[in-house]
């Protein structure tokens, strides 16, 4: 592939979060681009707003001329999308150049100094982060982000004078393996896509091979504690970070990034960074939920590495707005509190409950949650009832399947069954609105959970409160 030559760009499975990244760069360079998504969603809609040319019907008769040249057409696609499709068969067929998303951006990597972020959870934010800081710094970046920014309102920012670019390492299917790292930082290696990965030693290993890939002139910054052994090549330096030393005062080495002197309260989070010949006092976070003091280390550290002062560090977590779906605040009144979050796997489950029952100590939480894949529901379900019983009340919903077809005995029954509050309830997602309105004055803090289409329900569970709340 050669950018400089190629006119045209098409995505099957253009709808995507990562996917919407690489339309908008490819859009950004004066390409034609189009492509195909199953369903109409607001993002495809912005997509089509900017320049794209996307249709949601599988029909190869819709691919317009623009795209039919092999020559000067290359074709995206997600590993979502089955080889039986339709227009994935055309390309393929006709001598189309095809890539998954995240060989091209191995490529784009290849060709400036990419600040990777993997892990089973926390890469979206604290990718977002570390975007946000680069990006608001005199040192600047490029990134491909897993979620949208609300300080820009995007998934992608742009550089023309920074060689740094920030992505969001995919560990599905093994994507980010195609990457080739200035810095990365590993999160969290907590199994997940089993459906993929078969056992979690070989998710393990599949984290361990993508420690290799960073260049010999780059570095690995790793949470302290978590389950791998880095394969580095030499010269690429170790770093280690954690949250606060005093939640994991268990450790025997102290890290090289960590949170010190924190504070919380009154809706507000302050902490000392802590490095290598470095402190950056009074550091506030732009969303302040203890999880994100981790985040923040790891972001910071990041930032630090690479140039941005502890002037811009400062001012950057200040403003930091999150990315959508990531703690997401749509009501935060006396009375009552409404948070949407992306948590979908039970280690992000746990986090975020105990994130909104530290914040809002003595209040009442009630969770609701839609799980995501019958794979990761079959796979987890114990993790995922232990997560859910630290609720004060469940409100569950039913499995959302994405890209997979039922498993016979999978539900989310089988989660029901092991939480062990009294005070849970399992219903379909059309019953959501008539269940928010009948209880709406009996509810403090509401939680919504889930990687699915639960999304399209915050906004009309935030008009029932609203409403109830003001009358």
């Amino acid at each position: 592939m050669d950018v400089n030559t190629l006119k045209s760009v098409y995505f099957i499975g253009a709808g995507g979060i990562g996917m919407s990244a690489l339309v908008r760069y490819f859009l950004s360079k004066g390409k034609k681009v189009g492509g195909y998504d199953r369903t109409p969603s607001e993002l495809t809609e912005k997509l089509i707003e900017e320049g794209a040319a996307i249709h949601y019907e599988e029909n190869t008769g819709l691919i317009t001329d623009a795209f039919r040249n092999p020559a000067t057409t290359l074709v995206v696609y997600t590993p979502a999308v089955p080889d039986t499709h339709k227009e994935f068969t055309y390309f393929r067929e006709n001598g189309f150049e095809i890539h998954k998303r995240s060989q091209v951006l191995g490529m784009l990597t290849h060709a400036g100094k990419g600040l990777c972020v993997a892990g089973t959870h926390g890469k979206t934010t604290t990718s977002t982060m570390t975007a946000h800081l680069l990006h608001q710094s005199h040192v600047g970046c490029n990134a491909f982000l897993g979620g949208i920014s609300k300080n820009y309102g995007t998934n992608l920012l742009l550089s023309d004078s920074s060689e740094y670019m920030v992505i969001e390492a995919d560990e599905f299917d093994r994507s980010f393996h195609w990457l080739s790292p200035y810095i990365s930082v590993i999160t969290a290696t907590d199994p997940d896509h089993l459906d993929i990965y078969g056992t979690p030693e070989a998710y393990r290993e599949s984290f361990e091979h993508f420690t290799s890939l960073i260049r010999p002139d780059g570095c690995l910054i790793m949470k302290q504690g978590i389950n791998i052994i880095p394969r580095l090549q030499e010269g690429v330096k170790l770093y280690t970070y954690t949250g606060e030393r005093a939640d994991n005062c268990q450790l025997t080495t102290v890290p090289d990034f960590y949170a010190e002197n924190v504070r919380i309260g009154n809706g507000e989070i302050f902490f000392d960074f802590v490095g290598p010949d470095i402190r950056i006092p009074d550091i506030q976070l732009g969303v302040p939920v203890k999880v994100n003091i981790e985040n923040g280390v790891a972001a910071v550290a990041l930032a630090w590495l690479n140039g941005v002062t502890p002037e811009e560090i400062k001012h950057g977590m200040a403003t930091f707005a999150g990315p959508r779906r990531r703690f997401d605040f749509h009501l935060k009144k006396d009375n009552i509190v409404l948070i949407d979050d992306y948590a979908h796997h039970p280690a992000e489950l746990k986090a975020s409950i105990l994130s909104v029952k530290e914040l809002y100590a003595g209040r009442k939480v009630t969770g609701i949650f839609q799980p995501h894949l019958y794979t990761r529901t079959r796979d987890f379900a114990a993790d995922f009832a232990a997560s859910l019983s630290l609720l004060d009340e469940l409100i569950l919903l039913d499995i959302y399947p994405a890209r997979e077809k039922p498993i016979p005995g999978v539900t989310s029954q089988i989660i029901f069954d092991a939480v062990t509050i009294a005070d849970k309830r399992l219903i379909r997602k059309e019953e959501l609105l008539d269940v928010i309105a009948a209880e709406a004055d009996k509810l403090e803090v509401v939680l919504m959970v889930g990687a699915g289409n639960i999304e399209l329900l915050v906004d009309p569970v935030k008009q029932i409160l609203d409403k109830k709340n003001k009358s």
